[in-house]
């Protein structure tokens, strides 16, 4: 039986693939039923598209494989804690439940700085499990940011 930490897996190698674009790893993944209904990573840098993220990009495909907007009875997996624009993406789209690998502190919206799964002003909630792969989840950010640090050191002592 595949579990959470397997499938956590599978958004992790889609944020590798944003990583080896130099993109922002991020990944994101919506399972139904044992299926891998879509996945996608971040492409903010590559469309020049402020909602590329991950988690959007994964459903929309989820969307169109299932042939209806409504994903009841899926679960997104995404390495970061969704932003409120992914949150809302996926409330709207009644997904039944998020996993996610790593707390983002700055932006999160299912426990950092907001926590919309849960608000009962909204028309959807949903169930939320947190730090699933945590660790590798938060160094495929920190491993990314800090080349690009090098990097731009680099440039800037030449």
């Amino acid at each position: 039986m595949k579990d959470d930490h397997y499938w956590m897996g599978e958004a992790i190698k889609a944020a590798r693939k944003a990583g080896a674009r130099n993109e922002v790893p991020i990944g994101a993944v919506i399972v139904r039923d044992g299926r891998v209904l879509g996945s996608g990573y971040n492409l903010r840098e590559t469309r020049q598209d402020p909602a590329a993220h991950a988690e959007l990009i994964a459903i929309r495909r989820a969307a169109q494989r299932a042939g209806n907007w409504r994903l009841s009875g899926a679960t997104l997996y995404v390495t970061l804690e969704p932003c409120i624009m992914c949150m809302g993406a996926a409330i709207l789209a009644r997904i039944d439940r998020l996993v996610f690998g790593c707390f983002d502190p700055k932006g999160g919206a299912a426990g950092s700085l907001y926590d919309l799964s849960c608000d009962s002003r909204l028309n959807h909630r949903f169930d939320v499990t947190s730090g699933v792969r945590g660790e590798e989840c938060a160094e495929l950010l920190s491993s990314f940011f800090r080349q690009l640090r090098k990097q731009k050191k680099g440039i800037t002592e030449e």
